[in-house]
């Protein structure tokens, strides 16, 4: 990811932000049976009617997280070699993320995604194979979503179905027009953006990464955070920035939508 390009955003009202505040519901995650473990602290409920679209390098709006609480997000999966390592680093801390799947990637390796979802993380949608969404023509970027969201969904329910199970959607390099926002806030999609990132996507070191991410993150305090599972150094470095979370006493919050936290609430 060489560039990033900001999207644009129509504006809210402050009732608007407050209503959207109101409809993101959280609840308590389950106990992890190793206590020394990051765990993951609380679920957050999103929903598209009230946060159409989330993430501060993107949009004037973010999800309501309090001090210290992150969300992990990881895109371009899955990838076998890499993607197995950051789930074995995600169950050793009981940590949950979101996998944003891009859909060739999904159904060339059905098994990962079966496993991503097995263990308790969030599959949202990333396109089919990662074009410039803003530089390709509308039919052809609505059907780049129509396809990655089919492939996806193939690959975790064995049905090729264009409505997300999780309708949870990012655009590659961020970069998205007007009418394909538009399209996905009718369709009742959330689209991600980030807080802050890993520039894992950068020719650089394991050590570099690290050290760059956490000095973001102590900066920004709090946020949705961008890795790319496919990344050998990313998938190197997760243990230790998870135990970096765990030390700096930073909480784990794992996202789903909007009436999934209350229905695994009533599932224990």
């Amino acid at each position: 990811m060489a560039k990033m390009l900001r999207l644009s955003w129509t504006s809210m009202s402050a009732g608007a932000v407050l209503a959207a505040l109101a409809g993101v519901a959280s609840t308590e995650a389950a106990e992890c049976p190793r206590k020394d473990a990051l765990g993951t602290s609380r679920i957050l409920s999103v929903d598209a009617r009230t946060t159409p679209r989330v993430g501060l390098k993107s949009f004037p709006q973010t999800l309501p997280l309090a001090d210290r609480e992150v969300v992990l997000t990881f895109d371009d999966g899955p990838h076998p070699p890499t993607t197995s390592k950051v789930l074995a680093a995600l169950a050793q801390e009981c940590a949950r993320a979101t996998f944003f799947l891009i859909g060739q990637h999904a159904s060339e390796h059905p098994d990962m995604v079966k496993r991503i979802a097995r263990e308790g993380h969030t599959v949202g949608h990333h396109t089919w194979s990662h074009p410039f969404m803003a530089r390709i023509p509308f039919d052809k970027a609505k059907a780049e979503i129509d396809r990655g969201i089919a492939a996806d969904e193939m690959a975790l329910h064995g049905t090729s179905a264009t409505t997300p199970s999780t309708p949870f959607f990012r655009f590659p390099y961020f970069e998205a027009t007007e009418a394909e926002l538009d399209l996905l806030q009718s369709r009742g999609i959330v689209v991600f953006g980030a807080d802050l990132w890993a520039s894992d996507w950068e020719e650089i070191t394991p050590e570099q990464e690290l050290k760059l991410v956490t000095e973001r993150l102590a900066a920004a305090g709090k946020g949705i955070i961008l890795f790319h599972d496919p990344k050998a150094r990313t998938a190197a470095i997760m243990p230790a920035f998870l135990r970096y979370l765990k030390e700096n006493g930073y909480r784990v919050v794992h996202i789903v939508p909007a009436g999934a936290a209350q229905k695994n609430a009533d599932t224990r």
